[in-house]
């Protein structure tokens, strides 16, 4: 055996406080589920508030930027030719 001492209570308050963030989480988590499902209850599309609330955590510049190619890729396959597109397939 070696003679290395192992903080087992340093090691317990690690563990327990990732415990209990986890616990935390899962907490927030229901919490959040809750108020999808009180929207839904209301009327509102949950996927479309998802979206909406991704679309907030994004930079305005690279939102812009992907709606715009968004945007651009529409329309492109839009005004392609019927025969383009099926050879493209």
């Amino acid at each position: 055996m070696s003679d290395i001492t192992i903080p087992g209570g340093k090691i317990r308050s690690f563990v327990e406080r990732v415990e209990n963030i986890d616990t935390e989480l899962q907490e927030l988590n229901e919490q959040k589920k809750e108020i999808f499902a009180e929207a839904k209850g209301e009327g509102f599309d949950v996927k479309i508030l998802k979206e909406i609330i991704k679309l907030r955590k994004q930079d305005k510049d690279e939102r812009d930027e992907r709606e715009g190619l968004l945007d651009l890729y529409m329309r492109a396959m839009d005004t392609a030719p019927p025969e383009q597109a099926a050879k493209a397939a």
